[in-house]
């Protein structure tokens, strides 16, 4: 029922039409015998992911993301409760029509991280961010062989080569000022990045969106974590980079707890120039959000962004 979507004008025009997408949903469900629950779609995300009721999350992947989905559902299958943190369940994946791809899912309790950021005091924001270390450290632990034949980048030193040769336009595109852009050569020459690092399983995106909280008598505390869909197999200092811009946001009492509970700190040079050869790397973006030295240096801006208490 759903067209096939495989270039950028084709996502745009079938994705984010209802029309188009819900009776393909309800089709889907009732393939998985989930027929007549309601739905809701997620306002986030660059997936459609729908709510199946109380108890399942049916996420789609067209066939230009459909990789992304294979990815999905092995990765949330290997984790499956071995991490601190609850992940999604899986409960069934695979092919729809026309090379959509499925992952249907157990609903996590909790809201959203983003959400609720506001309200919660400093002391429990600091046991949040321990809880997330120690997510990442046993994240890190995990053998990830099994998922080397549907996760990247497989020889992590050529990725960084990549990443190099398009860090500077990438970031000029972006509308990174002349004055950010001119050091960056210079700035990565000077930042040592294994070629062969560890392999370890990555989220890569680890923010306040894809995290879920509660709270009780207690506090707050952790209930979730999910979107596996861009997982990685590489340095562990790459995961790093989310948490630092998107949790802590240049927060140093902050980095301080995580790097604490995970058991190791990572060089904020180090995580500034993964910054810039992260695949999603928006410099402008993080200028405008985090704190910015007065000196304007990238050196300076590693340390704003990645210090420690």
């Amino acid at each position: 029922m759903l067209p096939p979507v495989e270039t950028d004008e084709q996502w745009d025009a079938v994705v984010p039409d209802e029309l188009v997408m819900r009776p393909a949903v309800e089709d889907l469900c009732g393939r998985l015998g989930l027929a007549g629950a309601p739905l809701v779609r997620f306002p986030e995300g660059t997936q459609p992911v729908y709510a199946v009721g109380d108890e399942h999350v049916l996420k789609l992947f067209p066939g230009a993301a459909a990789r992304d989905g294979v990815a999905e559902g092995r990765v949330l299958s290997h984790v499956e409760g071995r991490l601190p943190v609850a992940t999604p369940r899986v409960r069934a994946y695979g092919p729809y029509e026309n090379g959509w791809r499925y992952v249907l899912m157990s609903r996590l309790p909790g809201e959203s991280l983003a959400h609720c950021w506001d309200r919660i005091p400093p002391a429990d924001r600091e046991r949040l961010v321990a809880g997330i270390g120690e997510a990442l450290a046993v994240l890190h632990s995990l053998d990830p062989g099994p998922l080397e034949d549907v996760l990247g980048p497989g020889d992590w030193g050529a990725f960084l080569d990549r990443r190099r040769e398009r860090a500077v336009e990438q970031q000029r595109t972006r509308g990174l000022p002349a004055a950010w852009l001119e050091q960056i050569p210079e700035f990565l020459d000077s930042v040592p990045l294994p070629r062969a690092p560890r392999r370890s399983l990555l989220h890569t995106e680890v923010m306040r969106q894809h995290v879920l909280v509660d709270v009780d008598a207690d506090g707050w505390r952790l209930t979730g974590l999910f979107d596996f869909e861009p997982a990685m197999v590489g340095d562990r200092a790459y995961d790093f980079v989310a948490v630092g811009l998107f949790v802590n946001q240049g927060e140093p009492a902050l980095q301080t707890r995580l790097a604490t509970a995970y058991g190791h700190a990572f060089a904020p040079d180090e995580l500034l120039a993964y910054t810039l050869l992260h695949v999603y790397s928006d410099l402008p973006r993080y200028l405008r959000e985090l704190p910015v030295p007065t000196t304007g240096t990238l050196p300076a801006l590693a340390e704003a962004w990645f210090g420690t208490a």
